[in-house]
This record gives C-alpha cells, sequence and structure tokens, in this order.
C-alpha cells in the first residue's frame, strides 16, 4: 500500500478512535440501564447487546450525545415484560423514552413523571396498572411535553395537581385505561402550549369540566366512551383554536346552540354521537368551513336538515343514523359536496325521493339510506356513482326491483348491496341478462314478500361471500347450482317456502367444508357497523367478519337431513328448524367441531339425539324441540347448560331436567360410556345366561342317565 494510503487509514482509525471515546457513556448511566435490565423477566433479546463491559451508547435502542449521556431510550415492540425501573429517572439527560408496544406491568414510578429532563414519556400499549401518582407539591415546573400512557390498565382518579406543575405540557394521552372521577379542570389553569387531551375510553364521570375554555391552544380534545353527564358548556365554545372534537358514547344532553357552535370556525372533525342531544342541527353549522367529518349518529335530534349543510364544503363524512329527523333530503344541495365520500342517513324518519344531487357526488364510496320512509324508483343517475362501494337501501318503499337491478348492475366497483324491506310482493327478476355485479361480497333482498324462484343471476357472482334472501314468498328447490359460489360463506335462505330435499350441492360449497381456504372478501372495514340477523343485534365491520352460517329454517323441505351435512366442517351456525325433515339426526353433525348454533326444531326427526354430540364443544345454542325423539338426552358436555326448552315437545325423550326422567336402562344409553357399561352388563347377563342353561342341561343329561343306569 502506498505511503499516502497508510496515512489517510491510519487518520481514519485515529478519528474513529476520538469519536468513541468522546461518546463513551457515564458509568452511573450504565448502572441505571443495568439496573432497568434486572427488573425486566422478559428482555425481548436485547440483553445479548447490553454486555456489562463495552459502551452503552451502541446499546440496542440507545442514543448518546456527544458527552456520553443518554438522551433517548427506544424499546419498542420488543417483547419486554417485567417492571419498569425506577433507576431510568436516574438519567439526567434523558429526554426521550419510548416503551411503547411491549407487555411491561406494574405501576408507572414517580421518577419518570418528575425528571428534570424527559420531554417526551411513551409507555403505552403495556399492561401498567394502578393509579397514577401525584406529584410533590413542592417540585418544581417540569420539562415533560407529551405523555402517553394509553392502553394500558390504570384506575383511579386522573392527577390533577400534577398538570400545575408542566407548564410546558402539550400532549396527553390517557385513553383505553381505567380511570375514575371527574376530569380535572386544570389543564388550562396553566399550560399556555396545552394543545392535545385524549381521555377516551376510560369510565369518568360527572360533567364536562369548566374551564375547558381557556385552553386557547387546544386543538383536539377527545373524551368519547365514558361516563360523562350533562349539557355542553358554553365554556367550552370558548376554546376556539379546537379542530377535533369527541364526546362519542356518554351520556351528554341537551341542545347543539346555534349561537355558540360558529365560535368553533376551526372544527375540522366533530364526533357527539350516542349521546341523547335533542333539538334540530344548527343552521349555522355551515360557517363551519372547515368540516370534514360530522358524526351525530343515535341521538334524539329531530327537524330538517339545515339547508347550510351543503356549505360545508369540504365534508368528506356525514353520519346522522338512528335520530329522529324528518322531511326529504332534497334539502341539501349535495352537489355542492364534491370531497363527500361517506353518507349515512340511516334509521330517521325522511320522507321524499333521494335526490338527484346526491348522485353527484362522484366520490362516494358508501351511501346508507336504510331504515326510512323514502319512496319512488332509482333513476339512472345513480350510475354516476362510479366509486361507490356499499350501498344500503333497505327498509323504505322503494318500487320495481327488476329496474332497481338493471340500473345497480353497472356499479362495477359495488361490493356490498342491501335492498331489502322493499318491493313489496312483487316477483323476483329471472331475467339472465342481469349480468353484472362481478365484485360484490354480499347480497341482501331480504323481507320483500318476493314470489318466484331463487333467481339463476346469482350464480354469476363469482365472489359472492354473503347472501340473504329470508323472509320472502321463494319457491321451488335449492338449484344445484349453489356449489359453484366457490366463495359463498353465509347463506340465509329461512322463511320462504322453498321445497325439495336437501340437495348434496349445498354439501358441497368449498367455504363451508373448510376454515382454510382463504376468504376473497374485502377485508377493509367499513365506516360504520353494518347490522344483520333477524333482530339486526349483530354487528360486522367487513364482509370477512360474518361468520360462516347456513338458515334453510321455516321452509318446506322434506327427507333426511343428509349424512354430508358433516362434511360442512367450516360451519359455525346451522339452522334447519320449522320444515319436514324426517329420520334420524345424522351421527356426522358430531363432526361440525366449530358449530357454536344448531337448531333442528319444529321438524320430524325420529330416534335418539347422538350421544356424540358431547363433542361439540363450542356449542352454545341447540335446539330439538318439537319433534319425534326419544331415548335419554346425552350427559356432559355443552348439553348440562342447555334449557329444558331445548328438547320440548318430544314426549319420547328422559332427563334428569326433563319431566320424564329416564330409568336406569335409558340413563345407561345417555352417553358412549354408560353405553359401553351398559353393553356390558347385557354381555354379563347373557353369558351368565348361557352357562347357567348349559349347566342345567349338563345336570339332565347326568340324572337321566343315573335314572336309566339304575
Amino acid at each position: 500500500m502506498p505511503y499516502s494510503g497508510l496515512a489517510t487509514a491510519a487518520l481514519l482509525l485515529l478519528l474513529l478512535i476520538v469519536a468513541t471515546s468522546a461518546m463513551a457513556c457515564v458509568e452511573q448511566e450504565k448502572s441505571s440501564l443495568l439496573q432497568f435490565l434486572a427488573e425486566l423477566s422478559h428482555d425481548g433479546g436485547i440483553a445479548m447487546s447490553w454486555q456489562n463491559g463495552t459502551n452503552c451508547c451502541v446499546w440496542e435502542g440507545i442514543t448518546c450525545n456527544e458527552d456520553g449521556a443518554v438522551i433517548e431510550v427506544r424499546l419498542t415492540s420488543k417483547g419486554l415484560e417485567g417492571q419498569i425501573a425506577p433507576s431510568l429517572g436516574e438519567l439526567t439527560s434523558l429526554s426521550r423514552l419510548n416503551l411503547s408496544y411491549n407487555s411491561l406491568s406494574g405501576g408507572l414510578p414517580a421518577e419518570l413523571m418528575s425528571s428534570g429532563s424527559i420531554v417526551v414519556l411513551d409507555v403505552s400499549f403495556n399492561r401498567l396498572n394502578g393509579d397514577l401518582q401525584e406529584l410533590n407539591p413542592s417540585v418544581s415546573d417540569r420539562p415533560l411535553q407529551v405523555l402517553n400512557i394509553s392502553s394500558n390498565r390504570f384506575t383511579g382518579e386522573f392527577p390533577s395537581i400534577t398538570w400545575e406543575k408542566m407548564r410546558n405540557l402539550v400532549a396527553i394521552n390517557a385513553s383505553n385505561n381505567s380511570f375514575t372521577g371527574h376530569i380535572p379542570s386544570s389543564f388550562c389553569s396553566n399550560l399556555p402550549s396545552f394543545a392535545v387531551l385524549d381521555l377516551g375510553y376510560n369510565q369518568f364521570s360527572g360533567n364536562i369540566p369548566p374551564g375547558i375554555g381557556k385552553c386557547s391552544a387546544l386543538r383536539l380534545l377527545k373524551a368519547n366512551a365514558n361516563n360523562i353527564r350533562g349539557p355542553l358548556p358554553g365554556d367550552l365554545f370558548n376554546a376556539t383554536s379546537l379542530e377535533y372534537l369527541s364526546f362519542a358514547n356518554n351520556g351528554l344532553q341537551g341542545t347543539i346552540d346555534d349561537a355558540l357552535i360558529v365560535k368553533l370556525i376551526n372544527l375540522v372533525f366533530v364526533d357527539l354521537g350516542w349521546n341523547r342531544f335533542s333539538g334540530k342541527i344548527p343552521n349555522s353549522i355551515g360557517q363551519l368551513k372547515r368540516l370534514k367529518e360530522l358524526h351525530i349518529c343515535s341521538n334524539n335530534l329531530s327537524g330538517e336538515l339545515p339547508s347550510s349543510l351543503g356549505d360545508c364544503t369540504k365534508l368528506v363524512t356525514i353520519n346522522l343514523r338512528g335520530n329522529k329527523l324528518t322531511g326529504e333530503l332534497a334539502k341539501v344541495n349535495y352537489s355542492n359536496l364534491p370531497n363527500l365520500k361517506t353518507l349515512d342517513f340511516a334509521s330517521n324518519h325522511f320522507t321524499g325521493k333521494i335526490p338527484e344531487s346526491i348522485y353527484s357526488c362522484s366520490n362516494l364510496t358508501w351511501l346508507r339510506l336504510s331504515s326510512n320512509r323514502l319512496h319512488g324508483q332509482l333513476t339512472k343517475n345513480i350510475q354516476n356513482l362510479n366509486s361507490i362501494t356499499f350501498l344500503s337501501l333497505s327498509y323504505n318503499n322503494f318500487t320495481n326491483i327488476k329496474n332497481t337491478l338493471h340500473i345497480l348492475k353497472s356499479l362495477r366497483n359495488l361490493n356490498v348491496l342491501l335492498i331489502g324491506g322493499n318491493f313489496m310482493h312483487e316477483a323476483m327478476p329471472q331475467d339472465e341478462t342481469i349480468d353484472g355485479f362481478e365484485n360484490i361480497f354480499g347480497i341482501s333482498i331480504h323481507d320483500c314478500a318476493l314470489t318466484g324462484k331463487i333467481p339463476s343471476w346469482l350464480s354469476k357472482l363469482g365472489n359472492l361471500a354473503v347472501l340473504d334472501l329470508s323472509n320472502n314468498k321463494l319457491r321451488g328447490p335449492i338449484p344445484t347450482w349453489i356449489n359453484s359460489l366457490n366463495f359463498l360463506k353465509y347463506a340465509d335462505i329461512s322463511n320462504n317456502s322453498l321445497s325439495g330435499e336437501i340437495p348434496q350441492a349445498l354439501m358441497e360449497i368449498p367455504m363451508l367444508k373448510s376454515d382454510k381456504i382463504a376468504d376473497n372478501s374485502d377485508p377493509r372495514a367499513f365506516p360504520f357497523p353494518v347490522y344483520a340477523g333477524a333482530c339486526l343485534c349483530f354487528q360486522y365491520r367487513t364482509v370477512t367478519a360474518f361468520p360462516k352460517m347456513l338458515n334453510l329454517g321455516n321452509n318446506k323441505f322434506t327427507g333426511a337431513i343428509p349424512m354430508e351435512i358433516g362434511e360442512l366442517k367450516a360451519l359455525v351456525s346451522l339452522n334447519l328448524s320449522f320444515n319436514n325433515l324426517n329420520r334420524e339426526i345424522p351421527q356426522s353433525i358430531s363432526n361440525l367441531k366449530n358449530l357454536m348454533v344448531l337448531d333442528l326444531s319444529y321438524n320430524h326427526l325420529t330416534g335418539a339425539i347422538p350421544p356424540a354430540l358431547v363433542n361439540l364443544h363450542f356449542l352454545s345454542e341447540f335446539n330439538v324441540s318439537h319433534n319425534d325423539l326419544k331415548g335419554s338426552v346425552p350427559i356432559g358436555g355443552q348439553f348440562s347448560t342447555f334449557p329444558s326448552s331445548s328438547f320440548a315437545g318430544n314426549p319420547e325423550l328422559c332427563s334428569p331436567i326433563l319431566l320424564h326422567r329416564c330409568n336406569v336402562a335409558e340413563v345407561d344409553l345417555s352417553s358412549p360410556n354408560s353405553t359401553k357399561e351398559y353393553i356390558n352388563k347385557v354381555i354379563f347377563v347373557i353369558a351368565f345366561c348361557v352357562f347357567f342353561g348349559v349347566g342345567v342341561l349338563y345336570d339332565q343329561i347326568v340324572l337321566s342317565r343315573y335314572f336309566r343306569l339304575n
């Protein structure tokens, strides 16, 4: 190597040595870090890096300054378990401590809250518990700016005096814990830069604290999912910097003041849903020009929509579901809302037709107008909603289902279509030219009293996962093409007049046979829950969340339950009630290990309840009432939890919980073990009789010879 090259290398080595020695960590700080490590029951592998004889400034998750003092500890998502050692508070230059997304337990050391150097403290998403201690009143002002203790298990009342010692505080996130008591009123007394307060998902009670309006820099205020009562205080509207306001899911009441709401001119996001607000939506809401999301669902709002809502031209989401709003939707000019993506007016008292201006919202992806009093027919202008993925028009008074389907089939991005509760007593379209809906994952045309057959155009929906045709007047058999729906997993065709035997094709649906087949449904979450089931009490956030269910109840099916039913091993719910099925309950149902609901009631089933059903360990609902079953009810497993009503109307069934008690022989047949014991007893009796008979016969032969000889 040339001399110049050696000189350069030596110089670089010298500089590296100098730089390394300059950053060698302070011995006392190394000791504090090792004490923290010692308190961990599981270190997530960091001990390999944190070796006693090395420079702690090069340890994993540790950052030092040029003087070798630790300024940051960042150990997120390392799988750490154990307690947080107070020794971290001895790191006198530490400004950032982030231990989020681990499994740390115990309390939060007061030394960290009272640190004279920590600016950002993040211990969110752990298992920390206990009370959050108040700081000693004699402590001088602390530098803490950001405190994130969200998603832990803290309890007790939230500190109040502590915040008076933190004049630099900018943000607190204490959401998703179990804090109780009142929200402190001290946040705004002496914190000039305080901008973010998130106390959502706790157990706070009382009213919104007075003085909150003094937080002149407050931009985000969340206290959703608590037990807060009372009205929105007038003082709140003095916090004119507010951009994000959420008090959803509490017990707030009163009206939303028309004159006060305009003071919050910077609002971008408002969520007051799931409260008890009454009165009208303020007409002055149109002055909130920055507003993007408006959520006031599930309250007691009444009156008509304010036409000024169309002046909030930046709106992306409107959710007014579940109120008592009246009048026509056309009060608002939706063509002024080019950014609108989500519109939910469901469960109100709106009348009239769907306004044509809604169809000008070309960015609309989610439209729910269900459970109102709308009427008329859809127009072809709805085809302008090229981006629509979810459309719910259920439970209105729309007519002409054939025209509706022909119009909607051109919406190529449509994933979910819910149009049940309309088109009363019309005929189910059988038109083969209904050939769109290529991307449909879920379709519901229920509660319409439609006549006709299950239409063959459904067989073209290659991505269909959820099908609901319940509560109609459909006749005929289940079509054999049903097994071509490779992704079908939720089928409800109950409460019709379908007939014939349960077809073999139904036993060949791939998604019901195996839970290992990939679900082709859209995994993206709905912006708001979708309600399903006869009681509308089940809510789902995605199509993939729907259970694997087969409901053929309340039809006119005949014949036996196919033995092949046992091949539908992915089923969670099976309902064959209120039909004319006969013969025995197939033993193969015991193969459905995922089954949670099994309803075979109101048929003509005979024989015994298969004892092997006790092996269905997830079964929580079971009903075989009103059949012709006999013998003893299986004992053990989930069967010990089912009420007597599950077996009513079978006079020949016996059980300790039924009026008909079993005799010894019947009890012995009630379970696999008892059956084995019974068989052993029978074998013993038979053997005894055989040996006794042979003995008697032998004696007779011997005695007859004796008498003949004499």
